[in-house]
């Protein structure tokens, strides 16, 4: 099998030779010592030596506050932002305001004047041939909505004044809707997924209750997943934490795979995603980023890839528990990772 064999063979939970991996996206500090470990000059031959299988591509996006379109919206009261700096606990535009039409008040950003298609088809030309490539888009609208207000200010408003909150969530939906379908049009026919999404758990349970994510959120996630089914697109939705709860929903919703399956959370351990969902929805992660790959053995991460390719000897991603490769994990580590899953 080739590479996007590989990966809609998995994704479609058909037999494989080997489940479809992905390195995720190694934060810019990281990547010296990947290249050095792995004697390679760059991101494209790490993943070629790593017989990775899915290049991910952010969708280009240039303004005045942001040249990343998951920070497109300068909420910060008072101020700018810089990317480095955005917090859920920083007091957000909408903090003081509690009429909907308040919502006209922020100076929203056009995505058409901020996304141009030609870079948009130029980032995916470049992707080496021959990979399953995922437009990463992420479409966080929740996450926007409680940085809008602020993380506290935002649960309560969603209690005290959902008017309030559904104004500011679906205009924030609205943005993503248009930047995605200017990025679709662009690279139409020569991506295969993207990848969208919010986080909704913490360790232990949901941030807040699934009849609220219901109300509030899924509206917004149904027309981007319906969006992106338009174009032939897989829909990768991630979100960390324990989402347990949710992933009916999110099934029913047409979600393709589930990211990141954060292996340490309440009720996401593999076997009973396996048992619960595996015959309805595929997944992608499980390779505890948490503590496995930061405090692990070589040979212990190389186990749970076996343990995990016997659990979903397809239907599952192999991949970090967290997209982000951070500094703190030893590049032994997924060298054994991608060892376990090419052998």
């Amino acid at each position: 099998m080739n590479h996007i064999e590989r990966f809609y063979a998995t994704v479609e939970r058909r037999p494989v030779d080997r489940p479809a991996s992905w390195l995720g996206i190694p934060d810019h500090a990281a990547v010296p010592a990947l290249l050095s470990h792995f004697g390679v000059n760059n991101i494209n031959e790490l993943k070629a030596r790593l017989n990775d299988d899915i290049y991910p591509v952010e969708i280009p996006y240039h303004s005045p506050d942001s040249n990343a379109i998951y920070a497109a919206f300068n909420f910060a009261k008072g101020g700018s932002h810089g990317t480095d700096e955005r917090t859920l606990t920083a007091p957000g535009f909408f903090e003081d305001y509690s009429d909907p039409a308040d919502v006209e008040r922020f100076d929203w950003p056009d995505p058409e004047k901020y996304i141009d298609p030609a870079e948009c088809a130029r980032v995916v030309s470049e992707v080496p041939a021959g990979y399953a490539i995922m437009g990463v888009s992420w479409s966080a609208h929740f996450q926007d909505a409680c940085a809008a207000f602020g993380m506290e200010t935002a649960l309560m408003t969603m209690v005290m004044n959902p008017d309030m909150f559904k104004a500011v969530i679906n205009r924030i939906t609205d943005f993503y809707l248009r930047a995605n379908e200017i990025f679709y049009k662009a690279t139409q026919g020569k991506i295969h997924a993207v990848l969208i999404g919010n986080d909704f758990g913490s360790q232990n349970n949901l941030m807040v209750s699934p009849e609220m994510l219901r109300e509030f959120v899924f509206d917004g996630t149904k027309k981007m997943i319906e969006q992106a089914k338009k174009y032939n697109l897989k829909v990768v939705h991630h979100s960390c934490g324990s989402i347990y709860d949710v992933i009916p929903d999110l099934i029913e919703l047409g979600v393709d795979v589930i990211h990141p399956i954060q292996a340490l959370a309440a009720k996401m351990e593999p076997q009973r995603l396996h048992d619960d969902f595996g015959s309805k929805v595929s997944f992608c992660g499980g390779v505890d980023a948490q503590y496995l790959l930061v405090n692990g053995k070589p040979e212990e991460v190389y186990a749970k890839v076996k343990e995990l390719e016997g659990i979903f000897p397809t239907g599952l991603i192999i991949s970090p528990s967290h997209e982000a490769i951070l500094t703190d994990i030893p590049p032994a580590n997924i060298e054994a990772l991608f060892n376990a899953i090419n052998k």
